[in-house]
């Protein structure tokens, strides 16, 4: 009887060992008698990775430079538009690190404003989620003191901004400043490109109430942009199909839903049969698609998976997450790394295959040739305050985001390309398109029309643009960008 009750002692304190999970797990192969052909790791087509420049090393365009000029020596309002591979991003982020004045970056998602180092909208400016009733609003002592001592408020992915928000912006900083002109005397420096990411009005009753209230739901039917002057800008040139005008033209049809027939025949014949699987990303509509993708990719892998934990600190929304809570990879797999590297070995978007998996280390191969140990990562969620001994702006630090960098790039979703540059681009329309300019953003994506697939032909369905924008953008004047 003694030996039974010590057996089962054992067996209790194996089981609660393994109940600890550590940040780190790895996970049995596949069974090696199954009949799943071997899988041969991928190399990644040298030129899908489309090399990148670091803010500290770039040299704007004239046309960049000339708008940095205006933003930093004048109090004007902004709005800096421009079509996608324009250098919009480029052009914010250098005016966060080159900017003299005391700034604060918002955006409206959370990895966005992960992203550009600042602060969603609604938390920066303590603004509730959902509809806003402007009549109910009060600014809190502590975002007083924080707008009321600073010169800019920047804004990236101004499109997706509602037209409530906008209001909502407008009178804290009025209420902040003790100022009734617009904006309480702030400049606002806004970024984004109308055609392609919309404002999320999900409820057909905010719709009918923003159409009767405002003329519709966008930043620009807000009271606020109407009665003020805003210098609009457009960046005309194009950085990412700079060698390939056949598709920048097809790119503009799409963008403006002016496409004639014989332009979308000529999108339509990269529907072709040999489609790769090897050295190109697959950018789709749904969620789904995207994870059965990445999800049956991972499983026909026949070695060892392990799965990585992320340390998360404070208190941090799961719509903030940069990463997964759980990676899962294998050796062999496609990923791309999802934060610029300090060495600046690559960047926020780069794919490569992972070469090697231990408790401690990850190594990717890049571009099919330079193999990378990449660390873990860290993501700070943070709050701007003013500092009144040094009368400067400041960040605290709310929470943070620490794990592997990387993410299976098999695919991913249209939404979480943005921004991104590729060679090589699998377009995955399936069940059409359901959002203004989802479409174009997908196209968009991709270098040259050569390294475009289309999994099924593009329909006149699927490119969308919102009445709405069309009429906004053929009725404002856009100011010319002087350069030499």
């Amino acid at each position: 009887m003694g030996w039974l009750i010590f057996i089962a002692f054992i067996i209790y304190v194996v089981y609660s060992s393994s109940k600890k999970k550590s940040a780190f797990v790895k996970k049995p192969a596949y069974n090696s008698y199954t009949n799943r052909r071997p899988y041969s790791p991928p190399i990644v087509n040298k030129k899908l990775n489309e090399d990148q420049i670091y803010i500290e090393k770039i040299k704007l365009s004239d046309e960049q430079q000339k708008l940095f000029d205006k933003i930093e020596n004048s109090n004007d309002h902004f709005f800096i538009t421009g079509k996608a591979g324009t250098g919009k991003s480029v052009l914010l982020q250098y005016l966060k690190y080159k900017s003299h004045k005391k700034l604060v970056i918002g955006a409206f998602t959370g990895v966005a404003a992960l992203n550009v180092g600042g602060q969603t909208l609604n938390s920066l400016f303590q603004i509730p989620t959902g509809f806003i009733d402007i009549s109910k609003l009060r600014v809190s002592h502590r975002v007083a003191t924080l707008l009321r001592h600073i010169d800019s408020v920047v804004i990236d992915e101004i499109s997706m901004v509602r037209v409530d928000m906008m209001e909502a912006i407008n009178v804290l900083l009025q209420q902040a400043r003790g100022n009734k002109i617009p904006f309480g005397g702030v400049q606002m420096v806004m970024f984004g490109d109308l055609y392609q990411l919309p404002p999320v009005v999900s409820d057909e009753g905010l719709h009918e109430y923003f159409a009767h209230n405002y003329g519709g739901p966008y930043f620009f039917n807000a009271d606020v942009w109407k009665n003020t002057k805003i210098n609009i800008f457009e960046l005309t040139h194009i950085f990412r199909q700079e060698n390939d005008q056949v598709f920048r033209d097809v790119l503009n049809a799409v963008r403006k839903n002016q496409i004639e027939e014989i332009t979308l025949n000529t999108l339509n014949e990269r529907h072709v049969a040999n489609i790769p699987i090897e050295g190109v990303v697959t950018l789709a509509t749904r969620n789904d698609v995207v994870n059965e993708i990445n999800s049956t990719r991972l499983r026909q892998i026949n070695s060892p998976e392990f799965e990585y934990r992320a340390d998360i600190s404070g208190t941090l929304e799961r719509s903030y997450f940069p990463a997964e809570e759980f990676l899962r990879l294998k050796k062999g797999a496609q990923v791309m790394l999802l934060k610029n590297d300090p060495e600046r070995r690559w960047v926020n978007g780069t794919v490569g295959v992972v070469e090697s998996l231990s408790q401690t280390e990850i190594k990717v191969r890049i571009n099919g040739e330079i193999i990378y140990s990449v660390p873990q990562a860290s993501w700070t969620k943070i709050r701007y305050y003013y500092d009144q001994e040094t009368r400067k702006i400041k960040e605290e630090v709310l929470s943070t985001f620490t794990q592997f960098p990387l993410r299976l790039a098999w695919a991913f979703t249209i939404h979480k390309s943005q921004g991104k540059t590729y060679n090589s681009v699998i377009v995955n329309m399936e069940g059409g398109a359901f959002a203004h300019g989802q479409t174009y953003v997908a196209l968009s994506r991709c270098t040259s029309l050569n390294g475009l697939y289309l999994t099924q032909p593009i329909t006149r369905e699927d490119i969308q643009v919102d009445p709405l924008v069309t009429s906004f953008m053929e009725q404002i004047v856009i100011e010319e960008i002087e350069v030499k």
